[in-house]
């Protein structure tokens, strides 16, 4: 570690090392390499004059990389792209002539970006599957827990703790086939030269259309893909990087929306995310278990949702065929919105995979708000056996009220039911008043909600993805 200079906290300490790899300059130089020689080998198929020797050994040096001639050439020449290109050469002198022939910089520079952006997304995609799998143990574990429900965070119908984890996974399923969709129309740049028309290769290639059509197809195949971009400028359009970092954008708020209920129900004591042994909570306040797992995705989920703006007005503002405002900015804004994702989606695995629930305070604080939920059913019950319903809802309102100043002004527990129990008009016990007011009664359809969720929705994905494994999640703080 140097520290006498800046170092990225998301790659220092939030993203895995699978992610950082990918935005290397490791891997940005060997995919260079790839894309020249994929360039050469498609050459000589097509009948240009470069020969096989040339392409293997080129093939011989893909990934021994000279960095340091490549350094010193750059310091002289400032240009990255030419200056690997005479360290290659400097390692293959057979083919120094025929290395990046008809290309522009763009050809491996945009090929590299989106190659990178999709095994980034790769990655994304299984990191949801992850999350996805922990968090369908869960909702199946406590299906069937009664928990206090909110809206505007006031008690409302109760819901199950598992049921509440569905919600969770539902917009993660979202995320889930945003990153498919994308992922299922991944094209390369291809080769397309300085403005885009190909221009350089038609030369090359004496005027035949069809070898420069065969160009771009070849060049995708040998890299994995199944097409190129139609047309282009010199650049891909820049509206790809945009929808890349929407779609992580889209992550980002799913894992925040997570975050913030874990919060919340950690403060009412009834789940918390894991704490270690040694781990230390505050500095002053030696007793506090802060969220800070949930506080930290929370907060890389705001830079990832502010972020995405970035390539959104770099693509509004590209100027006809290419403008080079767009470099130092997608430089920054696309590796680090895809690390802050890797870093939001390994805490938010570390965090459901370890949830604490605490069933006894669930039910206590149920127990606390439930009396009024049932004076519907109570009273209903009062009056099929005979009393006026008018002046039983006045009763209960009356009681009600009561009841409720005693929680509030006094710090009471709820006595709703005692009061009712001990009001002749409603001629019913304590006894049967508590067999009312089980909380399993009120929760609908929640525990089979989650059954049918789990079986129809997830269990297919899990399914489909069986292939992901079960890594743990990488934490480095």
């Amino acid at each position: 570690m140097t520290r006498n200079i800046y170092d990225s906290p998301l790659s220092a300490r939030y993203a895995g090392s699978k992610m950082k790899y990918l935005f290397s300059p490791d891997m940005k130089f060997k995919t260079w390499r790839k894309l020249w020689i994929a360039l050469a080998e498609t050459e000589l198929e097509l009948g240009l004059p470069v020969t096989r020797e040339q392409v293997e050994e080129l093939k011989a040096h893909a990934e021994d990389i000279n960095y340091e001639v490549a350094e010193e050439r750059e310091k002289q020449v400032r240009h990255d792209v030419m200056s690997h290109v005479y360290a290659y050469g400097q390692q293959c002198p057979k083919a120094a002539g025929i290395i990046h022939l008809g290309a522009t910089s763009c050809y491996v520079g945009d090929n590299t970006d989106i190659i990178v952006m999709t095994e980034a997304l790769r990655l994304v995609r299984d990191k949801l599957i992850a999350v996805i799998r922990v968090l369908a143990k869960f909702a199946k574990d406590y299906k069937e827990l009664p928990t206090l429900a909110f809206t505007h965070f006031q008690a409302a119908q109760p819901t199950t703790v598992g049921k509440r984890a569905t919600l969770w996974i539902q917009d993660l399923l979202m995320d889930l086939e945003d990153v498919e969709y994308q992922l299922s129309k991944a094209k390369l740049l291809g080769c397309k030269g300085t403005t885009g028309t190909q221009a350089s290769f038609l030369e090359l290639f004496e005027g035949d259309q069809e070898k420069c059509r065969e160009l771009d197809r070849k060049i995708a195949e040998k890299l994995g893909y199944t097409q190129c971009f139609a047309v282009s400028g010199q650049t891909y359009s820049r509206k790809l990087d945009s929808q890349m970092l929407s779609l992580l954008s889209g992550i980002a708020q799913s894992a925040a929306k997570f975050s913030n209920d874990i919060r919340l129900l950690q403060h009412l004591k009834e789940v918390e995310e894991p704490f270690e042994k040694n781990q230390i909570g505050s500095s002053a306040m030696a007793y506090k278990r802060n969220p800070m797992r949930s506080e930290r995705i929370a907060s890389l989920a705001r830079y990832v949702i502010a972020d995405a703006v970035n390539p959104a007005m770099t693509m509004s503002s590209q100027w006809f065929e290419r403008t080079l405002d767009d470099s130092a900015n997608k430089r920054i804004s696309i590796p680090e919105a895809f690390l802050a994702v890797d870093g939001i989606l390994n805490l938010y695995a570390n965090v459901a995979d370890g949830l604490v629930v605490y069933p006894k305070v669930i039910g206590q604080h149920l127990l606390r708000e439930l009396p009024f939920m049932a004076t519907e059913n109570i009273m209903m019950d009062a009056a099929k056996r005979g009393a006026n319903r008018q002046e039983l809802h006045e009763h209960i309102r009356l009681h009600s009220m009561e009841a409720a100043r005693v929680v509030k002004e006094q710090g009471g527990e709820n006595d709703l039911l005692a009061r009712i129990a001990d009001d002749p008009i409603f001629g019913v016990t304590l006894e049967e008043l508590k067999e009312i007011v089980k909380p399993e009664k009120y929760v609908g359809r929640a525990p089979v909600q989650t059954e049918d969720f789990l079986r129809d929705s997830v269990a297919p994905i899990l399914e489909k993805y069986s292939f992901v494994g079960e890594e743990s999640a990488e934490i480095n703080v």
